[in-house]
């Protein structure tokens, strides 16, 4: 894949959802949410600050994230669907 994010973007792969519950039922597709877990495929070089220097990402790429519902833009790249989202959207990195 050739993109890369510009400033302070990340481009994030979601990781899928079990198709079962904790009880064993499984959950058809139309009553999935969708995970608001992923993987950073690619990340920008980093936002400006007021005195113009660059300010490096605390995420870089291969990083498991948490990241709100409605956070990100969806978009279509090679035919897979990716988020692509500010660093400010990004709650947290999973360990």
């Amino acid at each position: 894949m050739k993109f890369r994010p510009l400033h302070d973007r990340v481009l994030v792969r979601r990781l899928e959802e079990e198709t079962k519950s904790a009880g064993g039922i499984i959950i058809p597709d139309t009553a999935k949410e969708k995970p608001m877990q992923g993987k950073i495929v690619a990340v920008g070089s980093g936002a400006r600050n007021e005195k113009g220097e660059i300010v490096p990402l605390d995420v870089k790429a291969g990083d498991l994230i948490l990241f709100g519902k409605w956070s990100g833009t969806e978009i279509k790249l090679d035919g897979e669907e990716l988020l692509i989202m500010k660093e400010s959207d990004v709650m947290g990195v999973l360990n």
